[in-house]
């Protein structure tokens, strides 16, 4: 069977027409009762990359979790929330983004995701056990609710890539030292969403992010909300959408091969309104060849050449350290000079594994991605 994804148009964030358009979304996707039960403990799932306002685009909108939120209620679910952002604590990341006062005035409780327990899943294909969040576990369920934004490492962040925030906090960055390469990164991202299995996926693309994504990119007006119980299928359509080929972004590659969805257009039926309504080729996105480095002996000879590399832009650091925090390598591959606190931090490339953690965590968007001119060459050639 085909796998289903609805686009219907949002124009703005008004919390009227929000609520109609998730209400649409959902009764074409099979009403909400298709995927939750009277009664259940059923978590929202959020992205929470760090604390912003809903204008900078980096947080689901408050609005989003709202309309979802009342319409499982409606279904007579007990709601609860959360989600792990990288460094700040849940509960800040939550009353910047404008979700935690929409969740005190509906009276859902945030629950625990600084702490988990080891969690074994001997069915994954390439990791055996994953530390889950406590807050997940307490759960019946969960509704994930991405938010469309591009990514230095696996090119756009979305339904798939949402359920990495169920880790908690610093225990996301060892994955990167684990796991240095895309390939075997969006391996993992697709074990843990087999082993977790959302009830279904809200794609806030009302405003998405393109350029210097998740965290300091620019706001582009998309106008659109996506459902689906197919994560893969959500971010293939998403990558027709903004004109990447779908097989590119691996989380999608290998979500069909392991079995966690469909990536192939034929193999989905989109509903709702016409695709060609959304489309954005003018969206800042990376669209070249991935290089396959997948060997490590390749990406350690490779990656000078052909890797995009974190840069600091020094008339925006601020010398908050936040980015030598979480450099997941040990010895940092970022360091300050004097050791005062007062230079710029300055990067050792020999040890960066280029995961772009400190350039996804960077408060004021100091840090951006420099692609090498080799790469540059071979991104024209492949298009």
């Amino acid at each position: 069977m085909k796998s289903k994804v609805v686009l219907i148009k949002c124009q703005s964030y008004e919390s009227e027409e929000v609520s109609l358009t998730v209400k649409q979304g959902i009764s074409l996707l099979g009403g909400v009762d298709k995927f939750v039960q009277k009664e259940e403990r059923i978590l929202l799932k959020p992205n929470f990359l760090s604390g912003k306002l809903p204008e900078d685009c980096v947080t689901t909108h408050p609005e989003v979790f709202r309309a979802v939120a009342q319409i499982c209620f409606e279904a007579g679910v007990n709601l609860i929330y959360g989600d792990s952002p990288g460094l700040q604590k849940p509960l800040r990341v939550a009353e910047k983004s404008g979700i935690a006062a929409v969740a005190r005035e509906l009276n859902i409780p945030i629950v625990d995701f600084e702490r988990g327990e080891v969690q074994h899943f001997s069915s994954g294909h390439q990791n055996k056990q994953f530390t889950i969040a406590n807050g997940i576990l307490g759960s019946d369920g969960f509704i994930s609710l991405p938010k469309l934004k591009t990514h230095n490492l696996t090119r756009i962040t979305g339904a798939v890539k949402n359920q990495f925030g169920c880790i908690p906090g610093i225990l996301k960055a060892e994955f990167h030292v684990k796991l240095p390469t895309v390939d075997d990164f969006s391996k993992m991202l697709v074990d843990l969403n087999l082993f977790l299995k959302s009830r279904f996926y809200i794609m806030d693309a009302v405003q998405a992010m393109e350029g210097n994504g998740p965290g300091s990119g620019k706001p582009y007006q998309l106008n659109l909300l996506m459902f689906s119980d197919d994560p893969v299928a959500i971010d293939s359509v998403a990558c027709k959408i903004l004109n990447v080929k779908p097989e590119r972004v691996l989380t999608n590659l290998y979500g069909e091969k392991f079995g966690l969805g469909k990536m192939c257009l034929e193999d989905i039926e989109i509903l709702g309104d016409d695709i060609s309504n959304f489309y954005a080729p003018d969206f800042e996105v990376q669209r070249g060849p991935e290089l396959n480095s997948n060997r490590a002996w390749k990406y350690r000879f490779l990656k000078k050449l052909i890797s995009d590399k974190p840069i600091i832009d020094s008339n925006k650091c601020d010398r908050c350290g936040f980015c030598i925090d979480q450099c997941p390598v040990e010895p940092k591959a970022l360091y300050i000079s004097d050791g005062n606190g007062d230079s710029l931090p300055r990067y050792n490339y020999n040890l960066c594994i280029r995961c772009f953690c400190c350039q996804e965590i960077c408060p004021i968007g100091a840090i951006s991605a420099k692609l090498p001119v080799i790469r540059r060459i071979v991104d024209l050639i492949g298009r």
